[in-house]
């Protein structure tokens, strides 16, 4: 639980980093392992996008939340105060950091009954939208019908060169309406557009909806 800005502040005690670096692998390793025996009508290129809309900063951050990892992690007073225990950054690194630890307390086949409880719905949901995981073009389809105009995306990155965490920000006719994170430009400006998109037709569908 021990974040890199805490242990600054207490000199002697280990972040969780080396956990996270071990927990990542056994994540994607258990999910691509779980995706290609349950999916062998899917090529090579549609199990990668399988894997990746499930193993990504922002769905690990909505497991953190879900299992309330946030109030548990030990981050240095500045981290603390400017909210890091919600950062989605802080979050899904920790989160892998977990992983790690169960498979180093209880081998495999605790890490994947963790695994397969936890991100099962994440899965299913992603099947059911494996047709639809290029969100950034589905979002400029849809914008471009709502509004006659395309999305812009804003993008910053935060950590050092080698392990870089990016956030995009989706803004339609000025306003921001979707927020993601992901290990690349890439991926966190599909994660916004997953959020903006998700956002755009629930606001329709209200719209649409008579008043009771």
């Amino acid at each position: 639980m021990a974040h890199r800005s805490w242990c600054a502040e207490h000199p002697g005690n280990p972040s969780n980093e080396r956990l996270e670096f071990l927990g990542d692998a056994v994540l994607g390793w258990v999910i691509a392992d779980r995706v290609y025996r349950e999916h062998q009508e899917l090529a090579e290129g549609k199990l990668t996008d399988l894997r990746k809309s499930v193993v990504n900063a922002t769905a690990l951050a909505e497991r953190a939340r879900a299992i309330e990892l946030g109030p548990c992690l030990l981050l240095g007073k500045g981290e603390r105060a400017a909210g890091g225990n919600d950062k989605p950054s802080i979050l899904s690194d920790a989160f892998e950091a977990v992983i790690g630890a169960v498979y180093l307390d209880g081998g495999v086949v605790a890490a994947s009954a963790l695994i397969h409880r936890l991100f099962a719905d994440l899965l299913d949901r992603a099947v059911a939208q494996l047709g639809r995981l290029d969100f950034k073009t589905m979002l400029q389809e849809l914008t471009a019908r709502m509004y006659e105009m395309a999305p812009t995306y804003l993008v910053v990155d935060t950590g050092p060169e080698h392990e870089k965490t990016f956030t995009a920000t989706v803004l339609v006719a000025g306003e921001a309406i979707g927020v993601g994170v992901g290990r690349s430009k890439k991926l966190a400006e599909q994660a916004a557009a997953a959020t903006a998109y998700d956002h755009l037709i629930a606001n329709v569908a209200e719209a649409s909806t008579p008043d009771a």
